[in-house]
């Protein structure tokens, strides 16, 4: 057995700033994530990370303590109650005014605390006794008290990079207070793990433990080994390949043709396979216009609702509202006469074929508007039976850019659209 005293994913924990991956977009010089971990002992601004499982909260928040002389205090919302935080406070209070360190308190999965539970933090925050660096894996406009959001600086965390998770299982592999070289890993092994882990650092090293202990802390862990090792079936799918076109390709062409049951299974392969959900929901919201538009105009509200949704409770739980809205898209009646409509609108602007706007709906709300004839007999449609007037919005003869389908919606619109058309060229 390859195993230390602690998983490997707390061994490989990085010791300072200096070693963590990923994130660079939040660790450049003069970053608030330096100057809090600055060796100074002064107080600092409290800090709020948020993003998704496994990018590095836990980790950051302690490379800061391992280089700032405060005196360092770590709580878990999880088993904290609003007593131990004001305990917390209580002690930074005298610890300052004794001339002590500063006190930087760590609290993970803030989220969970109630709003009095999150009330006793605003004291020691906004008096500069404790300096807070909060984890959330929830938005922290949903989760998080406004005072305490507005006394704190909010930092967004993203999922590692394919390259990030594979140089960190490289270290991984090698370093003393890691497998210490143990073990190999291949190259094809190394990009299974990469695409499980789907961004998340602390998944990634529990796969490759469990991998090099299926080895028996000696050999090289294979494809096959990380398969029996995670209790996943080997899954062809490259993110950045065919794969991930072919089955995108796939789950889009099943949803338009109306077979929910092939949609549901290519997006399980997505899931299942690390695609980036947020990927899959976008794709959605281009298909519920796209493909069934006017037909049925919920679809749009729920896709987007399911991609609020997804991005609101994060994966695995996001699974569930991007299911219902496949399977409500793929049930939809479908039409493309929203982007067949505006595509050929467009073909006639580039084309220039388009005239100058009519006198009558030209803007008259401007001195001189008048005398040049704009808005000279405009006739207001509130103010005729039914709410449309007699009355061309295009001089000369404007085409047809949109042709209802007889489906869904669009059935009752075909009628009503024949029935304006008719007003508007006074037949």
């Amino acid at each position: 057995m390859l195993r230390g005293p602690a998983p490997l994913a707390v061994r490989m924990r990085p010791r300072s700033l200096d070693e963590v991956v990923g994130q660079g977009h939040l660790l450049g010089a003069g970053s608030p994530l330096r100057r809090l971990a600055e060796a100074n002992g002064s107080t600092g601004v409290s800090l709020i990370l948020w993003g998704p499982p496994g990018t590095g909260k836990t980790t950051l928040a302690h490379a800061i303590s391992q280089s700032s002389e405060r005196h360092f205090v770590e709580l878990s919302a999880v088993t904290a109650g609003v007593k131990d935080v004001r305990t917390v406070m209580e002690v930074a209070l005298a610890r300052v005014s004794e001339g002590g360190r500063p006190t930087l308190l760590f609290l993970d999965e803030i989220h969970r605390f109630t709003k009095a539970q999150q009330d006793a933090l605003l004291p020691g925050v906004e008096n500069g006794w404790v300096t807070l660096v909060a984890a959330t894996t929830e938005n922290p406009s949903f989760s998080i008290i406004t005072p305490l959001l507005s006394r704190s600086l909010l930092l967004t965390l993203q999922p590692l990079t394919d390259d990030d998770t594979g140089n960190l299982l490289n270290r991984a592999v090698s370093a003393p207070h890691g497998l210490a070289g143990a073990v190999s890993l291949a190259d094809d092994a190394r990009d299974v793990i990469v695409r499980l882990a789907a961004g998340d650092a602390r998944r990634a090293l529990t796969i490759l433990e469990a991998s090099a202990d299926s080895v028996g802390g000696a050999g090289t862990i294979t494809p096959d080994v990380v398969s029996a090792a995670s209790d996943r079936a080997l899954l062809r799918y490259d993110r950045a390949g065919d794969e991930h076109y072919d089955v995108i390709s796939a789950f889009i062409k099943s949803v338009r043709g109306s077979d929910v049951d092939a949609s549901i299974h290519y997006l399980a392969r997505m899931i299942e396979a690390g695609e980036d959900p947020r990927f899959i929901a976008r794709r959605l919201i281009i298909l519920a216009s796209e493909d069934i538009g006017v037909a049925d105009p919920s679809s749009l509200t729920i896709a987007v609702a399911a991609a609020d949704a997804m991005q609101f409770i994060g994966m695995p739980e996001g699974r569930i509202p991007l299911a219902e809205a496949t399977i409500h898209l793929a049930l939809a009646p479908k039409s493309n006469s929203a982007i067949v409509a505006i595509d050929s609108a467009l073909g006639d602007i580039r084309d220039g074929n388009f005239e100058p706007v009519p006198k009558h709906l030209r803007d008259s709300h401007y001195s001189g508007a008048k005398k040049l004839g704009h808005g000279s007999g405009y006739v207001y449609p509130h103010g005729v039976p039914g709410g449309v007037a007699h009355q061309s919005y295009r001089d000369g003869a404007a085409p047809v850019y949109y042709s209802p389908t007889g489906y869904g919606r669009e059935k009752e619109l075909a009628e009503r659209l024949a029935r304006i058309r008719a007003i508007l060229r006074g037949q």
